[in-house]
């Protein structure tokens, strides 16, 4: 009876950590393993590339490099069209809502992505006349 009450505790705690990952944001060691690096530029009412592929699990670093103006970067964590909630489908290394992107220095956001989807991006730093109209989509493949 004893043997079998260490095992059931031993595989509750492995479960808790197991889940407990899931819910708590990423550690740096984490992220540092096979990390896909896509240079993202913003300038006047544009993302280059505006339509990113990632692939799901693995650790994604956005460099984002203004070349004009401060301009932003803010996504959704849930998949468009889903309905938002539970865990987000992107779970970030940093709590941010809105990154600023200042012009030429270099703006790393990093995330792995947990869920399948299409998920919208925009310019969160009022840049101009045609500031709506700066967005872009990640889509997180299996």
């Amino acid at each position: 009876m004893n043997s079998a009450l260490r095992i059931m505790s031993l595989f509750f705690l492995s479960s808790l950590a197991l889940t407990s990952g899931f819910a708590s944001p990423m550690t740096s060691s984490q992220f540092a393993r096979s990390v896909q690096v896509i240079e993202v530029t913003a300038k006047k009412y544009d993302y280059s590339p505006s339509l990113i592929h990632v692939k799901l699990g693995a650790p994604v670093e956005l460099k984002f490099t203004s070349l004009d103006k401060t301009h932003g970067f803010k996504i959704n964590l849930y998949p468009d069209g889903s309905d938002a909630k539970g865990e987000p489908g992107l779970v970030f290394t940093s709590k941010e809502d809105c990154f600023k992107l200042e012009k030429e220095t270099p703006t790393l956001v990093q995330f792995i992505p947990r869920a399948t989807g299409t998920y919208s991006f925009h310019c969160c730093n009022r840049c101009g006349l045609g500031h709506g109209g700066m967005k872009g989509q990640l889509v997180v493949e299996p």
